[in-house]
């Protein structure tokens, strides 16, 4: 499975509409925002300046973004992600992993070469741009700022980047490094669509430094962004109430998660309050087990004793899985 949230594959192989799958594949929150009327002047008109402007004015409070830095929206951030290999200076790229695998191979279809590595730290001397998940998926993992600092000061002298990508970081946002764009060559990643559970609106944001991210800006064009995106995301982002009591409701949801996955006898090993990353030996037939009574996690290719569940919506839910792991055994 090359991405989650798509039941395409589950329903070739396995039958089923739908409505009768239980979809655990994705990491996007199952309880989204609650979205309002839209105005039908967003659906009939350009989007206007002020659209825009409201909206990164809002995205600059709620993900707690300096004045010195500017933002770039897209129509989600694997749009940012497929042209930043094209917008950076020419060479190679060190992509922290194994994570999002979207990454590696955007940079590839650009030319460039890619260097696998494990830790940010371990930046190799040739690669003159890095890539980092952070959190990362799926393991959930978190570098802190001054590490991440300390490789963009290594790239800086190489007329480098250092991308981070924050599509998770809306569960922990005090992990942020925006206040390290304005002096750092740093483009920060942050995706609307999961935390806010709206993940088909597409909506994204690059941080950088004007520098950088007026060339963003230039390759986005004018309206890349919908007029109803621009009015959804504003308000959502406007919503802190909402984000505050939805951290907490995710973490205890992820805390039950835990709870069935570990008594079913999966071993945690990492995630993020959005979705669990688990180790089983017959990790494969698990997969296959629950595919049989349409329930679909996510497995990786790279890792045959892996899998990764996204947040069940209720307990009926919860109590499916629940019965479906205890029945594989």
């Amino acid at each position: 499975m090359k991405h989650g949230g798509d039941l395409t594959e589950a329903m070739a192989r396995h039958g089923g509409a739908p409505q009768q799958w239980l979809d655990l594949s994705t990491g996007i929150n199952p309880w989204p925002w609650p979205i309002p009327v839209i105005s039908d002047e967003a659906w009939q008109r350009l989007p206007s300046r002020a659209d825009a402007a409201a909206l990164i004015d809002a995205a600059r409070t709620a993900y707690g973004v300096p004045a010195a830095t500017s933002i770039v929206a897209a129509s989600g951030t694997q749009s940012l992600i497929q042209w930043l290999p094209h917008l950076a200076t020419p060479g190679p790229v060190a992509i922290v992993g194994p994570t999002y695998s979207e990454h590696a191979s955007a940079w590839r279809s650009a030319g460039r070469e890619v260097i696998a590595i494990g830790d940010i730290s371990e930046l190799p001397q040739q690669a003159r741009h890095a890539v980092i998940v952070n959190p990362n998926n799926p393991d959930g993992r978190i570098v802190d700022r001054a590490t991440l600092a300390a490789a963009a000061r290594l790239l800086q002298p190489r007329g480098g980047w250092l991308v981070i990508d924050e599509a998770f970081a809306d569960v922990t946002p005090e992990i942020t490094a925006s206040a390290l764009c304005a002096d750092l060559p740093i483009v920060i990643l942050r995706s609307f669509g999961k935390f806010y559970g709206l993940g088909g609106l597409r909506l994204g944001f690059a941080l950088a430094a004007p520098s950088i991210a007026d060339r963003i800006q230039a390759a986005m064009g004018p309206w890349c962004c919908s007029g109803p995106a621009l009015q959804i995301g504003a308000a959502a982002l406007c919503d802190h109430v909402w984000a505050e009591a939805t951290r907490a409701a995710l973490a205890r949801q992820a805390a039950r998660l835990d709870a069935i996955l570990r008594n079913a006898g999966l071993e945690l090993i990492g995630g993020t309050a959005l979705y669990r990353l688990t180790r089983h030996r017959e990790a494969v037939r698990i997969h296959a087990a629950l595919a049989q009574q349409q329930i679909w996690c996510r497995r990786f290719d790279w890792a045959n004793d892996l899998l990764r569940f996204g947040l069940p919506p209720d307990d009926a839910a919860l109590d499916r899985l629940a019965a479906a792991l205890s029945d594989r055994r």
